[in-house]
């Protein structure tokens, strides 16, 4: 009997760290027309980013290779780097200013929603 708990506790603990909950550490580059989010995004293993929200509404999730095309949710295999020099990356319109805090709301395949404050940096 104590074996097959401690084979039940073990298999709880194994999909609780593989389902971790998502982070990140971003920032907003100023680009023509918005900008264009930079930083790091942690998820789960086999997780995807399925939207970002900004008070400006809803940004375009693209994938750029050899150009950029919107995509519908973007693959998060652990952690995931977004920026100007990346294959992956997110836009979010309006008209920014440098230090500017902004806030963002990113959803993941799962519906997790996770709210981050991104920061303006220099163009």
């Amino acid at each position: 009997m104590r074996r097959a708990g401690l084979a039940a506790l073990l298999t709880l603990l194994g999909a609780t760290l593989a389902a971790r909950a998502p982070s990140a550490q971003l920032s907003l580059r100023p680009s023509f027309g918005g900008a264009v989010l930079e930083g790091r995004i942690v998820a789960g293993p086999g997780d995807e980013l399925t939207g970002v929200w900004s008070e400006g509404g809803h940004a375009r999730l693209l994938k750029c290779s050899p150009r950029c095309a919107v995509v519908p949710a973007v693959p998060v295999p652990g952690t995931l780097l977004v920026g100007t020099g990346t294959p992956y990356r997110v836009v979010v319109s309006g008209a920014f200013r440098t230090g500017q805090r902004v806030k963002l709301a990113l959803r993941f395949r799962d519906m997790q929603i996770l709210n981050v404050d991104a920061v303006v940096i220099r163009p």
